[in-house]
């Protein structure tokens, strides 16, 4: 499998990624916003994009789909439940369909609401894990749930899907907000040394070489999966006074989204 992550540089600062087999040249665009940049991309590597997957249906990434298909003929797919959100789907997409892009790649189709209640994460197998995530899970952050979304379902698909998937699966989001969500880290658990110690280097990375994190990282710095940790309890307790001594995790969960959506 190979993978291009394109930096869009725009306001959103979205990634757009090209999943190509090695052996046909054969590529899937997903969210392919920056369409110029996609197809420049598919050129310089001589790959033929035949496929465009939108993880859900929010414009910034689903904006370039018209101009990649006229140039390319590709086919779209995207969540089955997304037909009224994204028009023109080639195939609606559930929970374990398989992606095949050329002969050596395969990828897992999950559902995974919150962000959207309509949205897809793809899981690609083999020598190398990876998980394309759109806007459900970011480097060290969550998706938010304001348009369309919902924070429970969030919780269950980090809570369920997510957090069992192997320490070594790679983490590829739908953008990189990875700096300013270190300091939402630092602000909930002070004391958590990993982020401490990533965070200047993520505030001036090269957004062209991104860091492509794994779960196990994700893991150590990502609040969001750190729901036991006593350091966030006691700081959760400042802010929501009427926690209870131990909160269940799902109550940690949605009382940090609450807190990320104002931060």
């Amino acid at each position: 499998m190979l993978v291009e992550q394109i930096w869009t540089g725009n306001s959103g600062r979205n990634f757009n990624y090209l999943i190509a087999c090695s052996e046909t040249g054969e590529a899937l665009a997903v969210d392919p916003l920056d369409h110029e940049k996609c197809l420049a991309a598919a050129k310089a590597k001589g790959w033929t994009i035949t496929q465009i997957l939108n993880t859900h249906h929010h414009h910034d990434h689903t904006g370039g789909n018209d101009q990649v298909i006229a140039a390319t003929r590709a086919k779209l797919l995207a969540h089955a439940n997304a037909k009224d959100r994204i028009a023109g789907i080639d195939r609606g997409l559930n929970a374990g369909d398989v992606i095949k892009i050329g002969r050596t790649v395969e990828l897992e189709c999950l559902d995974t609401p919150g962000h959207t209640m309509s949205h897809i994460c793809v899981l690609a197998h083999g020598d190398t894990q990876a998980l394309f995530c759109g806007d459900t899970l970011f480097n060290a952050g969550a998706g938010n749930c304001h348009n369309g979304g919902h924070p429970s379902e969030l919780y269950n698909t980090f809570a369920t899907q997510l957090s069992k998937l192997p320490d070594d699966t790679l983490v590829y989001p739908g953008h990189d907000y990875i700096a300013n969500n270190l300091r939402f880290t630092l602000d909930r658990e002070p004391d958590n040394g990993k982020a401490k110690e990533l965070l200047p280097g993520m505030e001036r990375q090269d957004t062209g070489r991104a860091l492509v994190t794994t779960l196990g990282l994700e893991k150590e710095i990502n609040t969001f999966f750190r729901l036991t940790s006593p350091s966030v309890i006691a700081r959760l307790r400042e802010a929501f006074p009427d926690l209870p001594e131990h909160p269940d995790q799902k109550t940690v969960f949605l009382k940090l989204r609450e807190l990320r959506n104002k931060w």
